[in-house]
């Protein structure tokens, strides 16, 4: 714990270094004495502080120094530690400007020089202003905070990526906290990024990039190695799975990921019907254990990290990193999962991330307590979400284009949504526009039936509405259908004929793809069911596949 600062300011240095001195002998456990020799140098130190959170407890400051006297110290002193305790030192011919200050600052009190004997005339005074100051003042954050905007797309984009690798953070809107914004427009002058990201070592990162902030959390790590038996594109379930299978089989095993793992399941509020898990497990959760066992059996982890190329050299495999590094592999799978369906409507890109949130958000949705907020969707992830906004919203509207939930949605969500009061499904419902500038205001709503529309007045969106296969990295390698999901095993076997390319004597083995030694598991493939037991199945199954290709090669 960071211990809280008692600060002296006195322009003499023999006084100074007296009251140091006693100020060492009697706190130095409990505090940390910091001293100043003129109110500016004091100032400065302030300010450091501040960006570290470092918590100020006392000042002990002389009243007649050039430049600046301890009176307008403190008066500048306080709008930074309001909260800190004020002593004046001042001589017998400053007592009246020390009386007026004690209703212009709210001192505390004031010591004649010289104080000694301490023990009588300086330690009681101080004892019992830092007894008031603990028991009134609450232990000061020490972690990562965060301000910015709730209609910032970049500080939703840190904030939810934070709360996506479990990673705690103060946050701090400077809309409703003048503190924090003063503490902004002091850190970064004239800049308007936002978010301002403080660190607990002082560094203050502007609108930092996500690899940036990995970077400097500890969360980005090199790879280990340049060769690997098994690399792994992608962290959901399929690709932990697959991890966890590969480095407990004695593969060397290295997991890619482009943000945070969990893929899709990752940003699910609660997962309730996953085998044995009888209250439900939130989907960061459930990938926190995943990746604590994949890394504890000996897989690496690179995250965040994004592949950007992949090709083939005789029968190896080489994946190419943002970084301009490589890793070349015997196997590889493919585990990239989908992303987030957009609605695709006027207003949808202004909004997005400042209001309109694709999944739960789970980093914003308490910001909109006693809100009104719309969940557009109608499979489990919607009514996921819808229950979890309903915590904190005032209603929750949830708005799906069929006649009702039930041909897309489990039958124990629709039961928990009839049974909250605060949530209405609207059927028969299309969103084909957003009003709002800089924050939504509502949507227009069209009725699929009549095609009547109106307009639904609303403070956020989170939208569920399907997902698109992440298969571009693989494009132009490996065999799409017409959506774009990887096509594998038996499925690229048509009329008894292997894929054009393929120059092995066998079929393709299930779950690998058009290119030997290239597998795919979980979502991003072909004509499979999209639940996290079924993509936790596959990444499994595909290892005693990895296996068989590799006792061929």
């Amino acid at each position: 714990m960071v211990k809280p600062v008692i600060m002296t300011v006195d322009d003499e240095p023999q006084v100074l270094n007296a009251v140091a001195r006693d100020l060492q002998a009697r706190y130095r456990e409990d505090y940390r004495i910091v001293k100043a020799g003129s109110g500016q140098e004091a100032l400065d130190a302030i300010a450091e502080f501040e960006r570290r959170s470092t918590p100020v407890a006392l000042f002990v400051v002389d009243q007649r120094m050039p430049g600046m006297s301890g009176t307008e110290f403190l008066t500048e002193a306080i709008k930074h530690y309001p909260e800190a305790k004020r002593v004046l030192l001042t001589a017998y011919a400053d007592t009246d400007a020390a009386i007026t200050s004690i209703n212009a600052i709210d001192l505390d009190y004031y010591l004649l020089k010289p104080w000694d004997p301490p023990d009588e005339r300086f330690y009681p005074v101080l004892n019992d202003l830092l007894d008031d100051w603990v028991a009134n003042t609450p232990p000061v954050y020490e972690g990562i905070r965060v301000a910015g905007t709730l209609w910032s797309p970049t500080t939703h984009a840190v904030k939810d990526f934070l709360a996506r690798s479990q990673i705690p953070y103060q946050w701090l809107d400077i809309e409703k906290n003048p503190g924090a914004r003063e503490l902004v427009e002091a850190t970064t002058p004239g800049s308007t990024r936002l978010p301002v990201v403080f660190l607990p070592d002082g560094t203050v990162l502007a609108c930092p990039d996500l690899h940036e902030l990995a970077d400097r959390i500890g969360l980005r790590a090199p790879p280990q190695a340049p060769f690997y038996d098994l690399v792994v594109i992608g962290a959901g379930p399929a690709g932990l799975a697959a991890a966890v299978y590969g480095a407990s089989e004695g593969l060397r095993t290295v997991v890619v990921e482009r943000e945070v793992p969990g893929g899709q399941a990752g940003t699910s509020s609660r997962i309730e019907n996953y085998l044995g898990f009888p209250h439900g497990i939130s989907g960061a959760d459930l990938a926190r254990r995943a990746v604590t066992q994949a890394k504890r059996l000996g897989a690496e982890i690179l995250s965040p990290q994004t592949v950007t190329g992949l090709r083939v050299e005789d029968s190896y495999k080489i994946v190419t990193l943002d970084d301009g590094s490589e890793l070349r592999s015997r196997a590889v799978v493919l585990a990239t999962g989908v992303d987030a369906r957009t609605l695709g409507i006027p207003g949808e890109e202004r909004l997005n991330g400042a209001s309109v949130y694709y999944g739960a958000a789970a980093s914003e949705a308490v910001s909109y307590a006693g809100c009104d907020v719309v969940v557009v969707g109608g499979a489990n992830s919607a009514g996921q979400g819808a229950m979890f906004l309903s915590r904190y919203a005032a209603h929750v509207t949830v708005l799906v284009r069929g006649e009702s939930l039930a041909r897309s949605m489990s039958r124990y969500l629709i039961d928990q949504i009839e049974a909250t009061p605060n949530i209405t499904v609207r059927p028969h419902a299309q969103v084909t526009a957003l009003e709002g500038e800089s924050r939504l205001t509502s949507l227009t709503v069209r009725d699929t039936v009549t095609g009547a529309e109106e307009q639904l007045p609303a403070d956020a969106m989170f939208v569920f509405i399907g997902a698109v296969p992440g298969s571009e990295l693989v494009r132009d390698l490996v065999e799409l259908d017409d959506g774009g999901f990887v096509i594998t095993g038996q499925d690229l076997v048509l009329n008894g004929r292997r894929p054009p390319g393929w120059t092995l004597k066998r079929d393709p083995f299930i779950l690998e793809t058009s290119v030997p030694g290239i597998f795919a598991a979980g979502d991003v493939r072909h004509d499979v069911m999209r639940r996290v037991a079924s993509a936790v199945g596959q990444g499994a199954v595909v290892l005693s596949v990895v296996h068989k290709y590799l006792e061929t090669v």
